[in-house]
């Protein structure tokens, strides 16, 4: 294509916008409306699964040792747990830093334990952390049956849900946003179509005149995307005005490690980018599918 050509289709993809004003203003509002919802929708599950990767990274195993092995037991068993596949970590903890954290843990009632230190019940523990925390389980059960290991704990029940949940809640957001942009694209799609209804005598002429489906088609491809990443501008705006007020609310209020939502750079750029794309594509795809049946004469 020669570079001329190439800016008159520009200039008419322009035109069209400012010559189809009310026209431009539905098929701009279609894409608006249906993006607002994309973009707060992409937003929460952007959020959602890192909360949930936080959790999962939050997994980890005690492996209890036996009250009666001896120093050089609970080093060959500490080595043997760090040469597992798929273990990351092995961090060993000894009785007395146990029964510290539970005290520390349980606040008020916790001074209660402060009894044992001299006669200290727990069991010195390795903390184990896998590459994978879908491994949990599966090293879990490797470390419990090893020499000296007389326990091992990792929440076996809330780790199975917790995973599950994470893999179904992954899956229903990605099929949730398909949905949205799928909607996004048959509102923009019809939108232009009447658009187009208006311009198909002047359609049918070019096609008459011998202009090749490329060289009409052109001009509604740029004002697609104009229409698109004009209609992507507002949603942007509003999502990510919410985005910054609420990332203040979460700081301020929440002190669970795992509620922390992704910081507003580079989410917001991350964002921007995604939405923008997303619009571009409605647009182009909308404007399109429109046109083709007119090029049929």
């Amino acid at each position: 294509m020669k570079f001329r050509t190439f800016m008159r289709h520009i200039r008419e993809g322009f035109k069209n916008i400012s010559r189809n004003g009310w026209m431009t203003m539905a098929s701009i509002g279609a894409v608006t409306t249906t993006l607002i919802l994309v973009a707060a929708f992409l937003a929460l599950m952007l959020n959602l699964n890192q909360m949930a990767d936080n959790i999962e990274k939050d997994v980890q195993i005690d492996a209890m040792i036996t009250q009666t092995a001896n120093q050089e037991d609970i080093q060959a068993l500490g080595e043997s747990i760090k040469n597992l596949d798929g273990v990351e970590s092995a961090v060993f903890s000894s009785k007395d830093d146990e029964l510290k954290k539970l005290i520390d843990s349980m606040g008020e009632e916790g001074k209660a334990w402060e009894m044992f230190q001299q006669d200290n019940p727990l069991n010195h523990v390795y903390i184990v952390k896998t590459k994978d925390p879908k491994d949990t389980a599966a090293i879990a059960e490797k470390i419990e049956k090893m020499d000296a290991v007389q326990e091992v704990v990792y929440g076996q029940d809330v780790v199975k849900r917790l995973f599950e949940f994470n893999k179904y809640a992954r899956t229903i957001g990605l099929v949730l946003i398909i949905g949205l942009v799928f909607t996004a694209i048959f509102l923009i799609s019809n939108t232009i179509k009447i658009t187009i209804m208006a311009r198909s005598k002047e359609i049918g002429i070019m096609k008459l005149v011998g202009a090749t489906n490329g060289f009409i088609r052109w001009p509604f491809f740029v004002e697609g995307l104009l229409l698109g990443v004009l209609g992507s501008i507002l949603p942007i705006v509003i999502v990510l005005t919410g985005y910054y007020y609420l990332q203040d609310i979460v700081s301020q209020q929440t002190t669970y490690k795992f509620i922390e939502i992704l910081p507003y750079s580079p989410f917001a750029f991350q964002l921007s980018g995604i939405v923008l794309a997303i619009g571009a594509v409605i647009g182009v795809w909308g404007s399109v599918m429109s046109v083709r049946k007119f090029l049929k004469v």
